[in-house]
């Protein structure tokens, strides 16, 4: 595996290999089992695996917690050269942005609900990372987990609407064995917190029966909130349920729907989701 932080050497290594599929596996470093996940995928399905670890700063705002982001890059990369990675990008935040240029990207509508409501701008800085990385990687399929589904579904439908030459693969949520979704931030849970956690995915699941059994969307969304509440010490952020991955509050003639919850610890923010295919209910 080579480890590359720089531009010019990335380009240099992925123009001598031009012939060849490329898996682009994008993180931001303390790898885990969900990322693992994404760069097994795309050892599959590709000549050659690109993964980058960069905490990049466009996605946090001001209050966030840009520097308390867990990182370790010598176990990062202890493990993505034993999942098979070819090329590490590590490059710097000078190096990814070296001036300011005034030019900016917006998320648009898919951005101000769910996560972005509290978020404002949070989207805008993932795309602005991913079109860099799309550019500078040129890979033939992009690997993001359904973890972040807004995130997601924002890509999918940026992707979609300015053609870009890449194939977006969708790959299911890892979790640890009580059910709680695998995320970097989890280290930041206490004991007590952590065992609590796990009602989480319980509150999006009676959410998703219960709409089943009644499709009553309120009903389900008030099942689910009133489980989290009586189970932990966390605070809602949101608990919704919307037409996916248009991510509209018509479910009319969704084809998936996507329960989506965050819930604040007191250092940390979970998210979790579970998407429901309608046809299949």
């Amino acid at each position: 595996m080579k480890t590359i932080q720089t531009i010019n050497d990335l380009q240099n290594f992925l123009y001598s290999n031009k012939e060849k599929t490329i898996g682009l596996v994008p993180t931001m470093g303390y790898l885990h089992e969900g990322h693992l996940a994404l760069l097994n995928r795309a050892r599959k399905e590709n000549d050659l695996v690109v993964s980058s670890i960069f905490v990049n700063p466009a996605q946090f705002g001001p209050n966030e917690d840009l520097d308390r982001y867990p990182r370790d890059i010598e176990h990062d990369t202890e493990l993505a050269a034993k999942a098979g990675v070819d090329v590490l990008f590590v490059p710097t935040v000078n190096e990814m942005y070296p001036f300011e240029s005034g030019i900016t990207i917006h998320a648009g509508e898919l951005s101000t609900k769910l996560c972005g409501e509290s978020r404002p701008g949070h989207f805008d800085g993932v795309l602005k990372v991913i079109t860099k990385l799309f550019h500078l990687v040129q890979p033939t399929k992009a690997y993001f987990g359904q973890k972040d589904a807004q995130q997601l579904a924002i890509i999918e439908t940026f992707v979609n609407a300015y053609n870009f030459p890449v194939q977006i693969e969708r790959v299911s949520t890892v979790r640890e064995a009580d059910g709680l979704a695998k995320s970097s931030r989890n280290v930041f849970l206490s004991e007590k917190e952590r065992a609590e956690s796990v009602n989480i995915y319980k509150a999006i699941t009676i959410a998703t029966e219960t709409w089943r059994e009644s499709k009553d969307i309120q009903e389900a969304l008030a099942k689910g909130k009133a489980f989290i509440e009586q189970n932990t010490s966390g605070k809602i952020d949101y608990l919704e349920a919307l037409a996916y991955p248009n991510l509209q509050a018509d479910l009319n003639d969704a084809e998936q729907i996507l329960f989506a919850t965050a819930v604040f610890f007191e250092n940390a923010r979970l998210i979790d989701n579970i998407i429901v295919d309608v046809k299949g209910v």
